[in-house]
């Protein structure tokens, strides 16, 4: 640290990504990207001349992208917000929020914490039950904001779409801020609440679902009051902060929403195979409804798999945390993919 740091970052821990390595020929396993890629029409979208004009800022509305996202989803484009990637909405979100405090899970999404410190908001973590799910009762009429990733992560258990609303009911006066970055992938989505409850912000990203993670694309839809208070902060922060390129394959994704559906149900079916295959090995696992498993083995240390693993060839993602440090967490590649990953966890 250089001697300029701000004090009160001098002992600040950041999120810290999944590994990105670049020494060998991974199959990566550790970030929950989509193993399929964009369809023929996303990559069309960012043509030659489009290319061309990369000299010219972004439309700082992107309200071609808006009116889009809001048709899709039968909402008002004054009920949405489009950033770059969920954690700069979240980001907002913190900032805009939650000084009176805010209340997630102990084991959740680790950008949370990071965030509350980071913008000085008051948190309190409320532990997951012994099976690592979420008690709904536990969020009602506590006074603070409410932050949830449905389906969690790491774990991947879901809360119905009746446990989010009565969240939402027994909150009143505070806001719930409902992650749904894998909610494709098994879940049903809050977002209609949001006609109904004004106290309802839900987020999610084209990253795992759309194929998207390189883009940095994410939306936020909720009542216009909300979306208006979020865009104070974006428009204090950086106008322009979904570029053209991105707001053009944006569109082009929600165009081709049979594809996406397709790979979804995919990612599904091979997350159920290979959770039947773990579990047949002696692994025991939460009810994932995410396109990962959160899993471990009475015989085999957390770390001890993931540092096997990596040496042949394969990543997945360990935290050395209390409550899941025996736990690792498998993202969901091709079938061959998991395969493979069978076979090495096997020798």
């Amino acid at each position: 640290m250089s001697r300029f740091l701000n004090n009160r970052f001098t002992n600040f821990d950041p999120y810290i990504p999944g590994e990105q390595p670049t020494d060998t020929q991974y199959i990566k396993l550790n970030t929950n990207e989509s193993p399929y890629p964009p369809p023929p029409g996303v990559i069309e979208a960012i043509n030659k001349s489009e290319l061309s004009k990369l000299n010219l800022y972004p439309n700082p509305d992107a309200s071609r992208l808006v009116e889009k996202l809001a048709s899709f989803y039968c909402v008002d484009p004054k009920n949405v917000i489009v950033g770059n990637g969920s954690d700069e909405l979240l980001a907002f979100a913190f900032q805009a929020f939650f000084e009176g405090g805010v209340v997630f899970p102990d084991i959740t999404y680790g950008f949370y914490p990071v965030y509350a410190r980071l913008y000085d908001v008051p948190f309190f973590e409320i532990p997951l039950k012994d099976d690592l799910t979420i008690d709904t009762g536990d969020y009602f009429n506590l006074g603070k904001n409410v932050v949830l990733a449905n389906p969690n992560a790491p774990t991947g258990t879901t809360l119905d779409i009746n446990e989010i609303e009565e969240i939402a009911k027994n909150n009143h006066d505070c806001l719930v801020l409902i992650d749904e970055a894998y909610i494709d992938f098994g879940g049903v989505s809050a977002i209609p609440l949001t006609k109904k409850y004004d106290n309802l912000l839900v987020i999610h990203t084209y990253s795992k679902a759309r194929s998207m993670a390189g883009a940095r694309l994410a939306y936020a839809i909720a009542d216009e009051l909300l979306i208006n208070d979020l865009k104070i902060m974006k428009y204090s922060f950086n106008p322009y902060n979904v570029n053209r390129l991105t707001q053009l394959a944006g569109i082009a994704a929600l165009e081709e929403d049979e594809y996406y559906f397709r790979n979804n149900i995919e990612v599904a079916k091979t997350r159920e195979y290979t959770a039947q295959r773990l579990k047949e090995l002696g692994f025991e696992m939460t009810e994932s409804k995410a396109n990962f498993i959160f899993a471990k083995h009475p015989e085999i240390a957390g770390e001890e798999l993931y540092l096997k693993l990596k040496s042949k060839g394969i990543l997945i993602r360990y935290w050395d945390k209390p409550r899941i440090a025996d736990y690792v967490r498998i993202s969901i590649g091709t079938k061959e993919q998991m395969e493979k990953l069978l076979e090495a966890i096997e020798s």
